[in-house]
């Protein structure tokens, strides 16, 4: 990383003493309270993910900043500080190109699920509000429709997120992952039979357990078709377990965090939303899954799927908790899932989530430099492809060392004292790292990074005894307004700062101001003008997207409505029981539960099977067994009456009344252990409180 790359991943970074005793002056995130919540699923997109619903189109009733001249300073020193013009992967991104769609994807109801002239602004020479390095990514992107990787293999790019691939078998075509939404991916697969001739799904792989690889699949076949002609379906090992768990737990408080993170709130335009570094956007559609009819379970493992030889190499732990990536040998090809890619990765996700592991992600990816010996090609699940030997190994080689240097020189300084923050602040990549653009943080950063490995090894404490048991944000913010004199004193400080355009600064002043006193107009304001200016610079799309989130909140606020959930039954269909009563006891309210005692028996008429759930010392505990005789009351129904009562389809008259439903016992007691669950509306605050 340059120092001019430095600067705008965080913008105006101060000077650095030496290491050692280097001040962290890196924005922190705002601590979140999280509501428990019995309506469990945020679309987070294990990725990536987010919620259903069309973004806005224009900016109405938001005012922007203009430009500073520090913003323009940094984006020119970018500009200056490498080949941005990027010819060989412009080419790369544009080779085998076949045909474009247009027009949009609606949903059953008319609503528009995705619209190709979305991003059609994304052209020419960077605009002020967008770091030059960013905008080529936007650039490379924006290379949409259907493409030829060789003989015998295609994918769709640009119809949302992530890749869908096709690898032609002797009956009709493999479907290498399916993208989030079940309109875009019917109509991806509509668009290749136009183009390619009318062939059926012979089967179905699932590279890992990420939403935009796997929730479109019922847009590719039915599961009535694949069930009927005995259609493959092909995932690693724990996939199921993985794709129906991240997201039910902390989904609601996942899914409020990915609106800004994949901007979902924001316009499409040089003012907002131009890319996401993986992709152009998020489908908001419909999501289904078809669950594994084959599972890899070794490490390496050889299919053949119609005809074609497949050789899977199980990478769990790196990119996704269940992944694969897979050689083809006959084609020369190499298909490296998300364990690749043309970007920076993250080792810690924005919108929350584990971390990963950056040595085990570096080992595989080493691994994967004799894996893929003697393939021409290696096509990915984002981005567009790499060709030819030598290129192929280059690039997975400097994908290989950049994580391993982000993880050997976080320990080394993690072990001479330095914390999180400390290190993010000093540690660059060396010059044949930094000036490789498909390594740039377009989507993970540098600093992000080695945040996440120190809390990887180290956790959220740093060892200072100040640290250890910190006032609350409001609390602290107030204290500060009355240090800094009073909030008139603090806004004109940090007025001063941002006329300096030390943005960060006057982010941190201002944080304390906003949280002090959430109306007052002045500071919210110049806040979100601070964040405007460094999403400007931002390289990072997570960054911008997140700053200029935080600038349209504080000026528009938190959205009304939270997620329309009734977009997940298909999924949530295949969701175990037990996920969603583990989701169910992080959603009591144990202060008022308190001393409460009850037993209630859940017994599902369509599965055969009951819980037992009881109410004790403010913990909610579940057992699959027969019902208890002792039990309060007995709720009997359907899993399908239950999965509406979990995404909000049904309410107390539904279950009352439903011929789905049976209660026997003290209705009473039932009516108070569901009045104990929690409902997050999934709408709540985060850049005020």
């Amino acid at each position: 990383m340059t120092h001019a790359i430095a600067i705008h991943d965080e913008p105006v970074a101060g000077p650095r003493e030496r290491w050692a005793s280097v001040q962290a002056r890196a924005p922190r995130g705002t601590r979140r309270g999280m509501l428990p919540t019995l309506s469990l699923i945020g679309l987070t997109l294990a990725l990536a993910a987010c919620s259903p619903g069309k973004a806005p189109e224009s900016a109405e009733g938001t005012a922007h900043g203009a430009v500073s001249s520090t913003v323009q300073q940094a984006n020119a020193a970018v500009a200056q500080a490498a080949d941005l013009s990027d010819p060989t992967n412009f080419a790369d991104a544009k080779r085998g190109f076949i045909a474009a769609p247009t027009g949009q994807v609606k949903d059953a109801e008319g609503r528009v699920v995705w619209d190709f002239a979305a991003f059609n602004f994304v052209k020419g020479p960077a605009p002020a509000t967008v770091n030059p390095s960013l905008w080529r990514q936007a650039l490379l992107n924006n290379q949409v429709g259907l493409f030829k990787v060789r003989d015998g293999v295609w994918q769709l790019r640009g119809f949302d997120l992530a890749n869908i691939t096709l690898i032609q078998g002797k009956t009709g075509w493999i479907v290498v992952d399916t993208g989030t939404a079940q309109e875009t991916a019917a109509y991806a697969l509509a668009f290749a039979r136009q183009h390619l001739g009318n062939q059926p799904v012979s089967a179905v792989v699932f590279t890992h357990s990420h939403i935009d690889h796997f929730g479109g699949a019922l847009g590719v076949i039915s599961a009535n078709e694949a069930k009927q002609r005995k259609v493959p379906v092909v995932a690693p090992v724990g996939f199921m377990e993985e794709a129906t768990s991240e997201n039910v737990l902390m989904g609601t408080a996942m899914g409020r965090r990915a609106l800004y993170m994949y901007g979902n709130r924001l316009p499409r335009n040089a003012e907002g939303l131009v890319d996401n570094g993986l992709g152009k956007a998020v489908a908001y559609g419909r999501v289904g899954l078809l669950p594994p009819t084959v599972v890899v379970d070794q490490p390496q493992q050889e299919l053949m799927l119609d005809g074609v030889r497949f050789v899977f190499y199980n990478v769990p732990g790196s990119e996704a908790p269940s992944e694969f990536t897979f050689s083809l040998p006959d084609l020369k090809a190499f298909g490296g899932a998300e364990l690749m890619s043309q970007t920076l990765h993250n080792l810690y996700t924005l919108r929350g989530a584990k971390v990963r592991d950056a040595l085990k992600w570096s080992g595989y990816l080493d691994a994967a430099l004799e894996q893929s010996a003697g393939a021409e090609v290696v096509f990915n699940q984002h981005h567009w492809p790499v060709w030819g030997a030598e290129r192929i190994r280059t690039s997975i080689e400097r994908q290989r060392d950049v994580y391993r240097y982000i993880h050997d020189q976080t320990v080394r300084l993690m072990n001479a004292g330095l914390t999180g923050p400390e290190i993010a602040e000093t540690l660059q990549l060396p010059k044949a790292l930094q000036d490789e653009l498909t390594i740039r943080g377009y989507y993970g950063t540098v600093r992000h990074n080695v945040k996440a490995v120190y809390q990887h090894y180290m956790g959220w404490f740093d060892a200072n005894p100040a640290n250890l048991d910190p006032l609350p944000p409001v609390d602290a913010a107030k204290r500060y307004v009355a240090l800094a004199g009073g909030m008139d004193k603090l806004v004109t400080s940090a007025q001063q700062a941002y006329d300096a355009g030390d943005f960060r600064w006057a982010a941190e002043l201002l944080k304390h101001a906003v949280y002090a006193d959430a109306d007052n107009k002045p500071a919210k304001e110049l806040q979100a003008k601070a964040f405007e200016q460094m999403g400007y610079m931002a390289e990072a799309t997570p960054w911008r997207n997140f700053y200029l989130t935080g600038a349209l909140e504080l000026r528009q606020g938190a959205p009304d409505k939270g997620m329309a959930r009734d977009a997940l039954l298909d999924m949530l269909q295949h969701t175990p029981i037990e996920r969603f009563l583990e989701a169910m006891a992080a959603s009591l309210n144990g202060p008022k539960a308190g001393d409460t005692r009850l037993s209630i028996n859940l017994v599902f008429s369509d599965l055969g099977e009951g819980y037992v759930l009881r109410i004790a010392n403010g913990v909610l505990h579940f057992t699959k067994a027969p019902p208890a005789t002792d039990a309060n009351a007995t709720l009997t129904l359907t899993k399908a009456f239950f999965l509406r009562m979990v995404t909000g389809g049904a309410g107390a008259k539904d279950l009352l009344l439903s011929d789905q439903t049976k209660i026997d016992g003290s209705k009473l007691d039932l009516a108070r252990f569901f009045a104990l669950i929690e409902k997050a509306p999934g709408t709540f605050p985060i850049v005020t409180r």
